[in-house]
């Protein structure tokens, strides 16, 4: 699970009430992650312990640098210690299968990627963009909106991370039907949606046809973006859609649904998919 939670001092200041309480509070771990591909960094991230592998394998595919969990021959743990001399696991080394190499190059960026943003920093409008390989528009899935609905509502009892701390997000993988399959959490939002893709990626092979990514979030360009290279034609996100998050979905075929909150939603795209009533 790794070092997901920590316990820190706080004190508590009720101006209404002119109280003051001192006593520690449980917060999300954040820490450096460093990707390794043969020997050389691919990315640094900030993201909250746990669940490294799936993370790494995740970013490598949704980035498209690599098409399969079988491009991946071996994950390690690299034996990096901290200021205190105790080993920090914030280093993963992928060594990738006999004949694999990347399809392409890692982002060039100016600098190390924050748990807010996924594409940070990339030097380059041209280099945000990661042309997916499947086509999610042809996908012929079909939703209930009743299902779609109560997507996060069931994401939100799989998040013992948040229900702790109240700062991590969680990302979901669900079948057409509603049933979770994959539930991950993390302080940045793109990792929580990488380390599902990691992990179902292990299971089964990209594309993940048929399926709904449910994130705890808002509807971001870089998470459409990753569903749309993972082959998941429909994204349900709690918070609000951006304009190129839209504009990517439309562009996609990827079925994109925000404000999803209580029995309501808003869809942006692909409104086609979803059976609603009346």
């Amino acid at each position: 699970m790794g070092r997901v939670t920590t316990r820190v001092p706080r004190t508590r200041v009720d101006v209404e009430r002119g109280a003051v309480v001192a006593r520690p509070d449980t917060v999300a771990v954040e820490e450096p992650l460093e990707l390794r591909v043969g020997g050389r960094p691919v990315t640094t991230t900030m993201r909250t312990p746990g669940d490294d592998f799936d993370l790494a394998l995740g970013h490598l595919l949704t980035e498209g640098m690599l098409a399969a969990a079988a491009d991946v021959a071996t994950m390690m743990h690299c034996t990096d210690v901290g200021p205190d001399g105790s080993p920090t696991f914030n280093v993963v080394e992928a060594a990738l299968a006999p004949g694999v190499e990347l399809l392409r190059p890692a982002r060039e960026r100016t600098e190390t990627m924050s748990s807010a943003c996924g594409v940070c920093g990339a030097a380059s409008l041209d280099a945000v963009r990661t042309v997916s390989r499947f086509d999610v528009g042809a996908d012929p899935v079909s939703l209930d909106g009743t299902v779609l609905a109560g997507l996060p509502d069931l994401l939100r009892t799989r998040q013992p991370a948040f229900e702790r701390t109240g700062g991590v997000h969680a990302a979901g993988l669900a079948t057409a039907a509603g049933e979770l399959l994959v539930v991950r959490e993390d302080v940045g939002r793109h990792n929580a949606v990488d380390k599902v893709v990691g992990a179902c990626a292990r299971e089964r092979p990209l594309p993940l046809s048929g399926t709904v990514l449910v994130v705890s979030a808002r509807a971001s360009f870089e998470l459409v973006q990753k569903a749309a290279v993972a082959g998941v034609p429909a994204l349900v996100a709690v918070g609000a859609p951006t304009s190129l998050a839209v504009e990517l979905a439309v562009a996609s075929g990827l079925t994109l649904a925000a404000f999803t909150r209580g029995r309501s939603f808003s869809l942006y795209s692909r409104p086609d998919r979803v059976r609603t009533p009346g």
